[in-house]
Order: structure tokens, then C-alpha cells, then sequence
């Protein structure tokens, strides 16, 4: 059964099928995947370099952690069945200027092969309790103007639409009560 878990070492293989996926559509989740191209490609292919690289993703989510500039501290959550990767899921634990306008708290991607499999819709449902615990009563969650996939997704979810800013479509969901 799919769950989501903490971004770990032994889902390499997997992990860097569903790039080359990615890559293929010419999807990045926004620029993350470009960055981490950049950044830890080249080290992926050795399960040291790919430990290296899950580190980092971890160390993003604690205050003092390294994360590129300007980021804000962002906890990470692999989907995951059996051996398989299947996406990933990010809670941003506080809303800069941009991020109100643009990213939000939370942003996810389903790898190509498994998507239309409702797999979107279960990760953002079971990382809001996630939130929650991070004191987030409530999150902002975007999508493109274009994407009804996702807006479908966040609207699965309880997303009030507040407003379009950009071409980003902008919903609020309660993590809980």
C-alpha cells in the first residue's frame, strides 16, 4: 500500500527512474529538479552520492538546515509502494511574499508512469496532518491556471479557491481539526 515517508537512501533506483521520466516530459517540479540536477547529479548514480544528496533534502527542513538562498525551511515526503517511488510531496513551513503568490506551503509531483492513479490526491491528503503538526492550521496551495489535474486534486482535498494571481490558481485547505 502506498504511504509517504521520510526521503530514504534504499529508493535510489527507483528514484532515479522517475527522473529520467521527468526529464523526458521535460517536467522539473517547478525548478527543483533542475537545482538538483545542478547540484548532486553527477553523484546520484553512487548510492554514497544519492546518501549525500538525502541528507541534504532532510537538512532542508530544520531551521538552521542549508537550503538554497532565499528558501525557507521545507520538510520533504517520498510516495512510496513496496520498493517503488512514486512522487514527492514538500511543506514549505512558512509563506514568503512569493510564496503567498505563487508556491504556497505545499507542492508535489506524481512520476509520469504513475499518474491518473489518484496517487496526488492521497499524498496531499496524508501530509496535511503533517502540516498540522508543524502549527499550520491551515494551507495555501497553488496551481497552474491550465492544470486541472491538480486543481482537482487540491479541490479532493477541501481547497477554497481564494483568487488567480499570475496565472496561479490559489486555495486555502484546513489540516485538520
Amino acid at each position: 500500500m502506498p504511504q509517504l515517508i521520510s526521503p530514504d537512501p534504499r529508493f535510489r533506483l527507483s528514484f532515479l527512474d522517475a527522473v529520467r521520466e521527468d526529464v523526458a516530459e521535460g517536467e522539473y517540479f517547478g525548478d527543483t529538479l533542475k537545482r538538483e540536477l545542478a547540484v548532486h547529479g553527477d553523484d546520484w548514480q553512487e548510492p554514497d552520492g544519492f546518501a549525500r544528496y538525502v541528507a541534504a533534502v532532510r537538512e532542508e527542513e530544520l531551521e538552521e538546515g542549508r537550503r538554497p538562498e532565499g528558501f525557507v525551511p521545507g520538510s520533504w515526503f517520498w510516495y512510496v509502494d513496496g520498493d517503488d517511488y512514486l512522487g514527492r510531496i514538500q511543506i514549505r513551513h512558512r509563506l514568503t511574499p512569493q510564496l503567498r503568490d505563487f508556491g504556497g506551503h505545499i507542492g508535489y509531483g506524481v512520476r509520469p508512469t504513475a499518474r491518473r492513479k489518484g496517487y496526488a490526491t492521497a499524498m496531499l491528503r496524508d501530509v496535511l496532518p503533517h502540516a498540522r503538526d508543524l502549527g499550520l492550521d491551515r494551507v495555501l496551495v497553488t496551481c497552474d491556471t491550465t492544470n486541472i489535474g491538480s486543481r482537482k486534486v487540491i479541490e479532493a482535498n477541501g481547497g477554497e479557491f481564494e483568487d488567480e494571481r499570475g496565472g496561479k490558481l490559489r486555495f486555502w485547505i484546513r489540516t485538520g481539526h
